[in-house]
């Protein structure tokens, strides 16, 4: 038999109203704490490796993700203590790189892990970047459908994007450096996938 429950929505079954500091279930403590140690982890990532940067233009790639990327965790921390709105709202991330991806393959020496750290390269710091943005986003994909309280939810919802933006700026560099090479399949294959589905009729009602 299933028991209805009436009343105020944001009442407590054992202790009454919430505050919004603690309007937090269980799978989102655990959830947005993950969340927030993975953005450490991705500061802690940013610093380390940009004394071993050779060029400078990944170097200023570098310096925006990681300040754009302090301020979200700021506003993360603070909602997710506060409960309400924070005081800086989540803003969007703004790449510089243009979007143009050089497809094919070109001959290039196998990779394999380093065996020392003067053996840092730009490929491996862009590949531990990128390793780094695309597990943040999928982690917080899965996180918010778990997030009851709705100021945090929306917070993480929006901040997403963002780390698919730093991706893809990071692959474009990797791209341009032949780091991150994108092969394509013949015309005609890619012509069959493309027209393999068709628009759903819509219904009537």
């Amino acid at each position: 038999m299933t028991q209805q429950i009436n009343g105020d929505p944001n009442e407590n079954m054992q202790t009454g109203m919430v505050p919004p500091q603690q309007n937090h279930g269980g799978h989102e403590m655990f959830d947005v704490s993950e969340i927030l140690s993975g953005a450490v982890n991705a500061l802690n990532l940013y610093a380390l490796l940009k004394p071993h940067v050779k060029d400078p233009e990944l170097l200023d790639l570098m310096n925006r993700q990681e300040q754009f990327m302090m301020t979200e965790y700021n506003t993360i921390v603070e909602c997710f203590q506060t409960g309400v709105k924070p005081s800086v709202s989540t803003q969007v991330y703004n790449m510089k790189q243009g979007n143009d991806f050089v497809y094919g393959l070109k001959q290039t020496p196998p990779v394999k892990p380093i065996g020392m750290p003067g053996e840092i390269t730009d490929q491996v710091i862009t590949s531990l970047l990128l390793n780094m943005v695309k597990s943040n986003a999928s982690l917080k994909g899965m996180a918010t459908t778990e997030v009851t309280n709705p100021t945090v939810r929306r917070v993480l919802a929006d901040t997403i994007p963002n780390c698919i933006e730093m991706a893809y700026e990071i692959s474009i560099y990797q791209n341009k450096h032949h780091y991150y090479q994108v092969p394509q399949l013949p015309e005609s294959d890619m012509q069959q996938m493309v027209n393999a589905y068709a628009p759903v009729q819509m219904k009537q009602h």
